[in-house]
């Protein structure tokens, strides 16, 4: 059997759900009784994923988005 989940109950649960997700369960997400979406780890879709850089290879907790951003932004200004 799936494990079907409300949106509003992930909405309110997300750091729940995230840790299950992790461990490695999956869930249908319903609105209105309706099929929305699936959650599931991303190992099970594995072929979709390359790792392009592991920024925790540079600071344990990886790098701020806004950090990284940031040095993208002049990358693509000095290369205009």
């Amino acid at each position: 059997m799936k494990n079907l989940i409300g949106l509003k109950e992930l909405r309110e649960n997300v750091g729940q759900y995230i840790a299950e997700v992790k461990k490695g369960k999956s869930f249908v997400v319903v609105r209105r009784s309706r099929p929305v979406f699936k959650i599931s780890p991303p190992d099970e879709d594995s072929e979709l994923w390359d790792t392009v850089v592991d920024f925790t290879e540079f600071r344990k907790d990886g790098i701020p988005a806004r950090n990284l951003l940031k040095k993208l932004r002049l990358l693509n200004e000095k290369s205009r």
